[in-house]
């Protein structure tokens, strides 16, 4: 087997470098866990055109795969919840369902948890579970419990502990419930998105205790790392420390809307000039204001047999839409359905350009059994309240 000691070293020296690795003992993790042990069988590559390469480690030449384990990216293990890398040999097409997140992002959270000697952490998407392993070798594996969904990705991630040296609490089943058996937990760190922190994890984590998870919607940009604390009276409280990016939880992933949606747009009960251009959403901050105000929604972008480009908001369950048109001169919004959607987030992206464009790092929330509560600063129009059902 090769030994990958030389790349882990260098590996710690880019992270370092770049100001993410900060502490000695994250370094040392760093240091000693293989990244390739947690790539097994394989990997997808990403190509042109939405296909990928799959690259397996058996048959690959050594110095290409420890250079694959070692780069500063993502990568995918498994596409449309079952395929991995040794069951195909050609180009294929496919989803992304499970993946080794890049080593910036996973050391970059592990140092946000802020974690001591003897701290217990629940751990939210084990996926092929190198942030498991580097836990482990910071806390000790029985200060680790991790919970994967996907039975497959579960049991991979357990043999790549075990090969690794480490016998931790590897559990199978939906991390929305977290796992009560070993509560209370000092740090509760999700390597999945939520659209929202689980009510379940506050209760499972000790007063002063620290939740750290991407939230704000089921979009895969326009989300937030949340860090929050949990208090004596059972709430929490913290803020938005950066974006984040992450596949949404098993359990609340939504299906995109598609079909003919000139039908679904057919019936509208208003027409209007936009005061804010719908393609703010493609940005991030303005996609995590429209999600906080309307959770539910969907940013759709479509062409016509022209290739003229249509841009929509849908919000399947509330059977509401916004369908956007334009000229040289301006754009129009047409609106159907109970719920005027872009009246709702255009009044929030106009608060948020009033308040001079603030940066996703200044929405703070609080959490109760009953509630979820974001604002920024003390104007009326940047608060939500998503009332838990």
């Amino acid at each position: 087997m090769t030994d990958t000691a030389p790349e882990r070293r260098a590996l710690a020296d880019r992270l370092e470098k770049a100001g993410i690795l900060r502490t000695p003992q994250w370094r040392a993790a760093v240091e000693a866990v293989p990244r390739e042990l947690f790539l097994n069988p394989g990997v997808f590559l990403p190509l042109d055109g939405g296909r990928w390469q799959p690259v397996t480690a058996v048959g690959t030449d050594p110095a290409e795969w420890t250079r694959i384990a070692y780069s500063d990216q993502s990568l995918t293990t498994q596409l449309d919840g079952h395929l991995t890398a040794d069951q195909t040999t050609g180009l294929v097409a496919g989803s992304p369902t499970s993946s080794s997140t890049t080593p910036v992002t996973v050391v970059d959270m592990i140092e946000h948890l802020d974690v001591e000697d003897g701290h217990r952490v629940l751990e939210i998407g084990t996926g092929t579970g190198y942030s498991s392993a580097l836990m482990c070798h910071r806390l000790g594996e029985d200060n680790v419990t991790t919970i994967e969904t996907d039975p497959a990705v579960a049991a991979r991630a357990d043999a790549a502990l075990e090969t690794a040296g480490f016998s931790t609490w590897t559990v199978t089943g939906d991390g929305l419930f977290g796992h009560p058996h070993r509560a209370p937990y000092d740090r509760v760190i999700a390597n999945c998105a939520v659209r929202r922190i689980p009510y379940t994890w506050i209760r499972q984590t000790k007063p002063g205790g620290i939740i750290l998870a991407t939230v704000g919607g089921a979009w895969s940009y326009g989300t937030g790392l949340a860090k929050v604390t949990v208090g004596e009276d059972g709430t929490a409280e913290g803020r938005i420390i950066g974006r984040s990016s992450f596949m949404q939880a098993r359990s609340q992933a939504t299906a995109p809307v598609s079909g003919d949606l000139s039908a679904r747009t057919a019936y509208a009960d208003s027409e209007r000039e936009t005061k804010v251009s719908p393609s703010m959403l493609e940005e991030w901050m303005p996609a995590f204001l429209a999600q906080l105000t309307a959770p539910g929604a969907q940013f759709v972008r479509a062409a016509t047999s022209d290739g003229a480009r249509l841009l929509y908001v849908f919000d399947p369950e509330r059977e509401s839409f916004a369908e956007f048109t334009s000229d040289s001169e301006d754009r129009t919004v047409r609106q159907g359905g109970p719920v005027a959607l872009w009246d709702d987030i255009e009044r929030a992206l106009t608060a948020w350009q009033n308040a001079g464009c603030p940066d996703i790092t200044t929405v703070w929330l609080h959490i109760t059994a009953e509630a979820h509560t974001y604002w920024i600063g003390d104007n009326p129009a940047l608060r939500w309240q998503h009332p838990l059902r």
